[in-house]
């Protein structure tokens, strides 16, 4: 019941008050022929704000942890009894330590005087440790400047706090589940390794060569990245090589040579060269994350995944933190238990990568920057993704005594980058399939078309396009001083049907293609055959970070011509590239890539992850499909196909494409894209897709990689050396790579 006086028996005193003043008047001043109406009475009303409203109004806000919302609701007297600051740290506090994930309210009653009022409510806290902790409170309000504000005290976070207690928490964190390759080979575990590295001039002349090849079979470093290094460096001082585990490192003999040191700590191991941008590393939580990862049951001391598999599978390979949920003393002393949960072990997860493969992919890229993707063409499975240049996962660690070389290694442009599935560049030539396919789905063009492929394209009036054999001429008369050309891929190819077009890589004919169906009205063939074959989009991968990159719809038929022959704004990943070729290879099926086999729990049976997931169909007839794949077998086999210098004489029948693709620097994007056709039951067939950025052309440098990959697949290890190459992984300076950058010491 509402005590004193209340605003309704104050409306209606005024009304009487101002019926007698009104009835008085006219009774003065009226006269027998006069009546006046009577005036409209003046009613006032005092408004008293809901202090259901107030309520919901700070608990809406404590939901979504604006604190400071909250605190300009308390009274003065609160205020002034408790900073912001330490408000909103008192809060977060109790939030970090119950593990709050989400609240739940519903307010049960309210009292509302005149300038005070009370209220009663449920809160219920959703944890992610110890379920939903509900209490019930209640709350008194005051009324300020014609708002309710909140007597706010320690126990409105929960009521055990009332007096300055605190909530301590007391955490167990199990071991972080490991990673392995398809074939139970450790990618990632906790374990005990050895920093490894070399005092400089400390080696024995005699004992150098050996020891620097143990030791970068050992770490998978190059020779070439530590040695000149140990050369440079001042006598005595550390030369950092790289991590092993004890061992392996003890089982290598490196031990037992002079110079070497070995600094033992226990962490997460990752094998050397085994896909790191994909596999991810752990990083300690940072400040701007520290609320999100207390609010999910983390200490904040822990390590957590970032990037790839690390990232996707956090929940699984951490498990759950064992936890008790203390009382304690305003000095964090625990007086008595609220809430306790068990661990829960970690997963470890199987991933669809073979780490022999992937580390010998790796290998093949020589250091230089770009891609490989390889991909089973019947399943989707990624059984290797490079990415050059690759970091070292361990040296996130601190524990690890080489960790002073992260800010070199983190100083090399795009290091951290998954150039396969995040790296968008212009296809060039290989994009010809795909116009190739909506040249005969359109009807204009059939397998055997003719076009004459000269060194010029003129069809668009004033503007002048060029073949690729025309810079070759241009390259011969420099180098010969002649004035005409006489070499074979220097000369014009003449006349070509579309399968030999693509075999010969053709511009002229490709923009053919594209001017003709632009101006016969098709002017979105090229882009939604682009789109169909998976490009533009993202495929679907889920377990790492990808792009989409860009098909863009020509505006005029010279964009149309630079989109036939993937230049201009068309951007796409090496991932998109190896999904597609392999639906090329298993007859028109678009797999949804995948990196993870299974899940393997710490009890029980694993759980089967993997499943082969089409995703979609090339939207080409059969003869179309068919057609692509004679002209792609051509290119690897035909002595005038772009391939043949490498592919010719392969033991492994092959179908691919070379592109070379303009950058926007001196040297273009070098592209080879192909797949096996070894129809063997122990060795699925494989699509493979190369980039090797800004180095020239596709079939003088990816190509030659996309034959070591398949070596490697198919044989176990290379057997034909690169052109740039004196022996297996060492570089011929004389070819004009790059020489490894040596860091002042």
């Amino acid at each position: 019941m509402m005590k004193g006086n209340s605003p309704m028996k104050h409306t209606q005193t005024w009304i009487i008050i101002s019926i007698l003043f009104t009835f008085l008047t006219a009774c003065a001043g009226s006269t027998a022929t006069e009546t006046r109406p009577l005036p409209t009475p003046v009613v006032y009303t005092t408004r008293v704000p809901s202090v259901e409203g107030a309520i919901r109004l700070f608990l809406d806000a404590y939901r979504v942890l604006d604190y400071s919302a909250m605190y300009a609701m308390l009274t003065e007297t609160s205020r002034a009894a408790i900073s912001e600051q330490d408000f909103i740290k008192r809060h977060e506090e109790a939030i970090y330590a119950m593990s709050v994930s989400g609240m739940e309210y519903a307010i049960q009653s309210t009292l509302t005087n005149p300038s005070d009022a009370q209220a009663s409510y449920r809160l219920t806290y959703k944890t992610a440790l110890f379920g939903d902790i509900s209490r019930d409170y209640v709350v008194a309000l005051r009324l300020e400047n014609g708002q309710w504000r909140l007597e706010w005290h320690d126990g409105l976070i929960l009521p055990e706090l009332a007096g300055g207690k605190t909530l301590v928490t007391y955490y167990t964190i199990p071991t972080r589940g490991n990673i392995y390759d398809r074939n139970g080979k450790p990618i990632a575990i906790q374990t005990d390794a050895y920093a490894l590295g070399l005092i400089a001039g400390g080696i024995p002349e005699e004992d150098k060569e050996a020891l620097f090849k143990r030791l970068s079979q050992l770490t998978g470093v190059p020779v070439d990245v530590f040695a000149p290094k140990y050369e440079s460096y001042r006598a005595g001082d550390y030369v950092p090589v790289g991590e092993a585990t004890v061992e392996d490192t003890q089982a290598s003999g490196v031990l037992a040579y002079s110079g070497v040191i070995a600094t033992r700590y226990t962490s997460r191991y990752y094998y050397p060269n085994v896909a790191p941008q994909a596999v991810g590393h752990l990083l300690y939580i940072s400040p701007e994350m520290m609320s999100t990862y207390r609010r999910k049951g983390y200490s904040g001391g822990e390590r957590v995944g970032v990037q790839g598999i690390e990232a996707w599978a956090e929940d699984l390979l951490r498990g759950r933190n064992a936890a008790t949920l203390y009382l304690a003393s305003a000095e964090k002393t625990p007086e008595s238990i609220l809430a306790q949960v068990g661990s829960q072990p970690a997963s470890s997860l199987t991933l669809t990568l073979d780490r022999d493969l992937q580390q010998q992919a790796q290998a093949a890229m020589n250091g230089l920057p770009g891609a490989i993707v390889v991909m089973e063409v019947n399943t989707g499975r990624i059984l290797a993704m490079v990415s050059s240049p690759a970091p070292d996962s361990n040296l996130y660690d601190p524990a690890n005594y080489n960790f002073m070389m992260l800010g070199e290694m983190l100083s090399v442009p795009g290091i951290e980058k998954n150039r396969a599935s995040t790296g968008i560049y212009p296809l060039g030539s290989v994009f010809k399939i795909i116009t190739m396919a909506a040249a005969l789905e359109s009807g204009l063009f059939t397998p055997d078309t003719v076009y004459d492929c000269q060194y010029e394209y003129t069809e668009i009036p004033g503007l002048t396009l060029y073949d690729w054999t025309w810079e070759r001429c241009q390259q011969e008369k420099i180098e010969t001083g002649n004035e005409k050309c006489t070499r074979a891929n220097s000369l014009p190819s003449g006349e070509l049907t579309l399968k030999q077009g693509l075999m010969r890589s053709c511009n002229p004919w490709f923009y053919h293609i594209g001017y003709t169906l632009f101006m016969n009205g098709q002017t979105t063939a090229i882009a939604d055959m682009a789109r169909g074959f998976g490009l533009g989009q993202p495929t679907g991968i889920e377990q790492i970070e990808e792009a989409a990159g860009n098909i863009p719809i020509p505006g005029d038929p010279v964009q149309a011509t630079s989109l036939a022959i993937g230049q201009g704004d068309t951007l796409v990943t090496p991932l998109q590239v190896a999904t597609f070729i392999a639906a090329i290879a298993n007859g028109g099926t678009l797999y949804r890539p995948q990196l993870v086999e299974q899940i393997l729990p710490a009890v029980g049976e694993p759980i089967q992850v993997f499943k082969p997931e089409a995703r979609g169909s090339l939207p080409i007839k059969p003869e179309t499909l068919q057609a692509i794949q004679q002209a792609m077998r051509m290119v690897a086999e035909n002595p005038r196909g772009t391939a043949y210098n490498r592919l010719g004489t392969f033991a492994i029948p092959t179908a691919g494409k070379t592109g070379t693709a303009e950058s926007g620097n001196p040297n273009p994007q070098a592209w080879f894209a192909g797949y096996s056709l070894a129809n063997r039951p122990n060795k699925p067939d494989i699509a493979v897709a190369v980039i090797v950025e800004q180095k020239g052309e596709g079939s003088i440098w990816a190509l030659p990689i996309f034959r070591r990959v398949m070596e490697i697949y198919f044989f176990g290890r290379p057997q034909t050396l690169y052109p740039w190459e004196k022996n297996f992984g060492v570089i011929d300076p004389e070819y004009g790579l790059p020489a490894t950058p040596t860091p002042t010491p």
